[in-house]
């Protein structure tokens, strides 16, 4: 059973289309295999971007928020680099292509989460605080891919490079990975007074 990919916004991705038809962009474009690549160049698997803006002990629930949609530029059999769209106050609007890790990294945690959970929404999770990228597998598949919020049981495959301490390619329950997360960015105890700091 394939995953439940949600469409991406129509004007992102005719602003990726243009970006590929735009020789500029392109030939601009901080991606050797991009500029290339040989034969057609297709925008595939559009992942909203989510950033998770708050995390740590505080006991506040983690906020996300939506930072844009990416898109994985396929040549021919593979995928050879990604765009990323971002909202500005006129729309949505082509952002960049990049290529790295993350290109392979995402592909593998995809074919993972056929394997492990069908039944979800495919999204990415940015985690600033630990320069973290995570396929977030949303249970809700009917939800609007703009919103939501982190549910316990979702899960999260942390993709490679993941921090020290953190596995990537092994499937967490958002609960038991954010206790993990939240354990590397809390700062130790500072120094005890009259001790040297």
């Amino acid at each position: 059973m394939p995953l439940h990919v949600p469409p991406a916004p129509a004007p992102a991705l005719r602003s990726v289309l243009a970006a590929l038809g735009s020789p500029t962009a392109v030939r601009e474009a901080r991606t050797p295999a991009l500029r290339s690549a040989q034969g057609p160049l297709s925008p595939e698997l559009p992942l909203p971007v989510h950033v998770l803006e708050r995390i740590g002990p505080n006991g506040l629930a983690p906020a996300t928020r939506l930072a844009g949609w990416r898109f994985l530029i396929r040549s021919s059999e593979q995928a050879v680099a990604a765009a990323d769209t971002m909202l500005t106050p006129d729309g949505w609007a082509f952002s960049h292509f990049f290529e790295g890790p993350y290109i392979a990294s995402t592909e593998l945690a995809l074919r993972q989460a056929e394997t492990v959970t069908p039944h979800c929404q495919p999204r990415l999770l940015s985690i600033p605080e630990l320069y973290m990228l995570a396929l977030w597998l949303h249970g809700d598949i009917e939800a609007d891919a703009s919103g939501g919020a982190l549910a316990p049981a979702d899960l999260l495959i942390p993709l490679a490079p993941a921090p020290p301490g953190i596995a990537a390619h092994r499937p967490h329950r958002v609960a038991d990975l954010l206790r993990v997360m939240t354990l590397r960015i809390t700062p130790g105890p500072g120094p005890l007074l009259g001790s040297p700091a």
